[in-house]
């Protein structure tokens, strides 16, 4: 591998953006029974097989009556019968009457209103309601959620718990979703070596390998772990086309940059395609982009913290896109500083931080040696400081951008997603 890069470095924006752009998305399908659907991506639209709700109803425990007969400070009604949630009241209501109605009951033929039950008396069989009720007051028209023949949801959608509700209240008794990525992954390095086992001078554990592991379960996707390939070319090579020939995507750790042992650049040249290999962020700068065959192929730095930054910020939004969903942009809110940071400007920079709040807003806390191979500065942060890449000192108490690591993911729209020069 030559010292000059194979592609000039990228603004991560572009990099996101080309990447997105290379992304097909998955096109087998399976039909699902609505339980098994939560965490799926839609494959065709959802419409509503009935009305929601299909009967108008209360809105609360009350009595239902006809707002005409309720126009004075007080009106004396009388009460001819109970609706109840599923069990209705069966005949109309004249002038001068009421039904005892329970939330979600129907609302009797021949009433327009409800009245909650605490701005009543009772004496007898009679009700006294204590002040004027206006027509539609505390009632839930049919259709007033769903109307039948309603889109519910688009394709591209993947299904959170509230659409899980929403897809069973319009009738959807079973879905058809797109078929799960299946994603292999696997780490690089002579020097790693198994948890739990003896460790030699100069090795070290297999941590990258657990962190994509987690990475890639919070997804939902399909998991192939290849363990870990030494640094040598055969063995780099016979493992990436095994990855590609089972699986959609293949995401490695190590061996992207430019030292005499770092490979994966070479191997993947000679099986497949490099899309870019350098991003102007820190950390993370050394990073592969292409394809071998039909599979995705994202090769991370061998730093800790650079394969947790490079994959939330380039490889999570392109397997949300090859899901067959469309990535959220990333969510940022502005913070004050609790302490100072000075760092030397030139790249976009993703420190770690901790987010607070006092009554004026609120604060992040930079968490302490900021280096790419500190992984236990992930472990307790809770978001990310985004630096300019002109940003040169910042003192305590100054406006900075922070990204939560809680923050949406899914469910975007193609036109959040653009290339920036």
């Amino acid at each position: 591998m030559s010292d000059e890069p194979a592609a000039p470095t990228l603004a991560l924006a572009q990099a996101r953006a080309r990447m997105l752009a290379g992304v097909m998305p998955i096109a087998e399908r399976e039909t699902l029974p609505l339980m098994q659907a939560l965490g799926r991506v839609l494959a065709e639209p959802v419409t509503a097989q009935v009305d929601v709700p299909g009967h108008t109803n209360s809105a609360m425990d009350g009595f239902a009556l006809r707002s005409a007969d309720a126009r004075g400070e007080t009106s004396r009604l009388r009460l001819i019968g109970d609706s109840f949630a599923g069990h209705p009241f069966a005949g109309p209501v004249g002038p001068g009457e009421c039904v005892r109605i329970m939330t979600g009951g129907v609302l009797p033929e021949g009433a327009d209103a409800v009245v909650m039950q605490e701005r009543t008396r009772r004496e007898g069989d009679d009700v006294i309601v204590e002040r004027p009720v206006d027509p539609g007051n505390s009632i839930r028209p049919a259709g007033e959620d769903l109307t039948r023949g309603q889109p519910v949801l688009d394709a591209g959608r993947r299904i959170t718990p509230a659409d899980m509700g929403m897809l069973a209240s319009g009738g959807a008794a079973q879905v058809s979703v797109f078929r799960r990525p299946r994603v292999a992954f696997y780490s690089t390095g002579d020097e790693l070596r198994p948890v739990g086992t003896p460790l030699k001078p100069g090795q070290i554990y297999d941590s990258n390998r657990y962190s994509l592991h987690a990475l890639l379960s919070e997804l939902g996707v399909e998991l192939l772990d290849l363990g870990v390939v030494p640094d040598d070319p055969t063995a780099l090579k016979t493992t990436l086309r095994r990855a590609a020939g089972e699986c959609d995507a293949v995401v490695t750790s190590g061996g992207v940059s430019v030292g005499e042992a770092d490979h994966v650049l070479d191997v993947l040249e000679s099986v497949g395609d490099v899309g870019f290999w350098k991003v102007a962020m820190k950390p993370g700068k050394p990073l592969a982009f292409g394809r071998v065959d039909d599979a995705l192929f994202f090769g991370l730095p061998g730093n800790p913290v650079s394969v947790v930054v490079t994959f939330l910020q380039l490889v999570r939004p392109a397997l949300v896109r090859l899901a067959g969903s469309w990535p959220r942009p990333p969510l940022r809110m502005p913070a004050r500083l609790a302490a100072p940071i000075r760092r030397n400007p030139g790249r976009l920079e993703f420190q770690r931080g901790r987010l607070a709040h006092d009554e004026a807003g609120a604060t992040v806390a930079p968490l302490g040696h900021q280096g790419s191979g500190v992984l236990r500065s992930m472990s307790e942060a809770d978001c990310f400081i985004v630096l300019p890449a002109d940003c040169a000192e910042l003192a305590a108490g100054d406006r900075v951008s922070v990204e939560p690591f809680a923050q949406p993911v899914w469910n975007g729209s193609a036109d959040d997603w653009c290339e920036k020069e």
